[in-house]
């Protein structure tokens, strides 16, 4: 998976349609190995983001859980620390 792509589900506060969008963004360059089209191909690439960020906020909005929503800034936290101890920076 995209180092870039994080995860949306189960955040206090919710997530936006911006990081939605965002993800769907990282997701398509991915696949497609495009970091921008080419105009020939700009008009799938845009109408692909906006399906599957319209297809992610149903799956996110859909999906339910028993556990408590995760602290943003205590998950920045904790992924700023595995990267310090993987990087060693």
């Amino acid at each position: 998976m995209c180092r870039n792509i994080k995860t949306l589900f189960n955040f206090d506060p919710p997530v936006t349609d911006d990081e939605v969008r965002a993800a769907s963004l990282q997701f398509v360059r991915k696949i497609t190995g495009f970091n921008k089209p080419s105009k020939a191909n700009e008009t799938a690439f845009l109408a692909a983001i906006d399906e599957i960020a319209g297809i992610s906020a149903a799956l996110l909005r859909s999906l339910d859980t028993t556990a408590p929503p995760k602290n943003r800034e205590e998950e920045a936290a904790k992924a700023k620390a595995r990267a310090a101890e993987r990087f060693g920076a």
